[in-house]
């Protein structure tokens, strides 16, 4: 409890915390509504390709406020670390600032997104979509070209629509959260930061650049955890472009933080 009889809970930054709420709240809503609700939530709010017929622009937006409900730690990391480094964030950038900066980070992370998925999703499709029609890759490359060009559509249109709409899928407050990592980084690079299971402290631009590394190395060597690890990365580069910007006119002053 803090001394003046207000809770944490009540002290927090409101943008921080209305994330935070927003978040689990659809967090159990997708859990408690029917499988078919769910699942129409997920068509309709999660980040499809933009080949793909269930795509729509205001998924760039929505993706970042949905997590996987076969497990809690999907959410609980993206918002424990939201609650850790945003609260700072908050009380130096201002609430608006703040906000606009996470919800850059967001859409910055779903446009990586798609710009690694049209440079990998076709690879993808042809050799998934070779092996299930029986076909050599030449034959189906051929063919998914044909439709793409709107020469023909038939079973390998609709094989190839599925593909985009079931398969290439992303969810998560990730990219986003990485953007508000990145800007504590840079912010307070020297602050010091304890990691799990890691005994002596790590300032924090040596963390930041630790996890961007891993991030790309685990997207170069296409990682099959199911991870966007890209999007993860594009939350970090619009970010450091923001914060850079923000520099550059002023708004931040490096004298304003350690």
């Amino acid at each position: 409890m803090l001394r003046n009889g207000n809770s944490f809970w009540s002290a927090m930054p409101p943008v921080t915390k209305n994330l935070i709420i927003i978040n689990v709240i659809i967090w159990i809503a997708m859990i408690v509504l029917p499988a078919s609700t769910t699942g129409k939530i997920l068509d309709i709010g999660g980040l499809h390709y933009w080949k793909g017929n269930d795509f729509h622009v205001a998924q760039l937006f929505t993706y970042m406020f949905m997590h996987d409900t076969g497990s809690i730690a999907h959410l609980f990391f993206n918002m424990f670390t939201l609650f850790m480094f945003g609260i700072t964030l908050e009380r130096v950038l201002g609430g608006p600032r703040y906000l606009f900066y996470y919800i850059t980070c967001g859409l910055g992370a779903a446009i990586i997104q798609e710009f690694t998925w049209m440079l990998t999703a076709e690879n993808m499709a042809i050799k998934i979509l070779a092996n299930a029609y029986g076909v050599g890759f030449p034959e189906m490359a051929d063919a998914i070209n044909r439709v793409d060009m709107g020469f023909t559509v038939g079973s390998v249109g609709e094989s190839l629509q599925t593909f985009y709409n079931h398969y290439l899928v992303t969810i998560g407050a990730s990219g986003a959260i990485y953007g508000v990592l990145l800007a504590f980084g840079m912010l307070f690079p020297n602050r010091p930061l304890y990691l799990m299971f890691i005994p002596i402290p790590i300032k924090a631009k040596w963390m930041v650049i630790g996890y961007g590394i891993i991030e790309l190395g685990l997207g170069i060597s296409s990682a099959t955890d199911g991870i966007a690890h890209f999007a993860h990365l594009g939350g970090m580069i619009f970010g450091v472009l923001l914060i850079l910007y923000w520099k550059h006119q002023g708004v931040i002053r490096r004298n304003d933080f350690y």
